[in-house]
Formats: C-alpha cells, sequence, structure tokens
C-alpha cells in the first residue's frame, strides 16, 4: 500500500481516499501468509474492538510509533446556531482527541 497526501493505492491497484476496514484485513492477510482470510479479519476486529473498548472506559490508547488517543471531557456551553443564529445550550459530552507521534508528524510531512 502506498501512501500519498490524502490518496493511498490500495491493494487491488486504484487510488483512494479513504482507507477501510476491508483494506486494513487485506493488508493483513497480504502481509502474513500463516493466516487465513478469516484469521486477518479476526484479528483487525480484535485491534479495532480493544481500541474502542479502551477509549469507552475512559482510558488513552497509545500506539508506539503512531500516536496516542485521549478520551477528553467538554463542558456544557452555550452555542449558537449559524443558520439562523438561535443560541442553545449544549450539553456535556466526551470527545475522543488524537496527538500523532513525532514519527508520524514527520513522515505526513516529508509527503
Amino acid at each position: 500500500m502506498l501512501l500519498h497526501n490524502d490518496h493511498f493505492t490500495s491493494p487491488n491497484g486504484e487510488t483512494k481516499m479513504t482507507l477501510t476496514k476491508a483494506d486494513l484485513v487485506q493488508e493483513v492477510y497480504k502481509n502474513h501468509q500463516n493466516l487465513t482470510k478469516a484469521q486477518a479479519t479476526d484479528a483487525v476486529e480484535s485491534l479495532l474492538r480493544l481500541s474502542k473498548e479502551s477509549l469507552i472506559n475512559g482510558s488513552a490508547l497509545l500506539l508506539s510509533g503512531y500516536g496516542k488517543f485521549n478520551v477528553r471531557d467538554k463542558n456544557p456551553r452555550r452555542g449558537r446556531n449559524p443558520q439562523t443564529g438561535e443560541t442553545l445550550d449544549l450539553d456535556a459530552r466526551r470527545v475522543v482527541t488524537f496527538k500523532p507521534s513525532g514519527i508520524l508528524r514527520k513522515k505526513v510531512n516529508e509527503g
């Protein structure tokens, strides 16, 4: 898989703007000949499930060389509908933030 800017070349050679779960499964399958397609799917699904569970539980997720996902609590606040100008109250919520590692940031900027 070749990455460049916001496009990448998928395993079947087509240029895409989004990397999908199916693309991840295909890459794992292609790069690990000892795995069946079902096992590659299970591996990707397990990684994503563990990642989601960590964030849902409020834990940070650190992927060395990639970056860190954090969960932040946002307080309730006043907002404004940009179309009508009407003010409204926005509820408290949790958001996921991402901070790329220095390695990833450098590679993205080499681009």
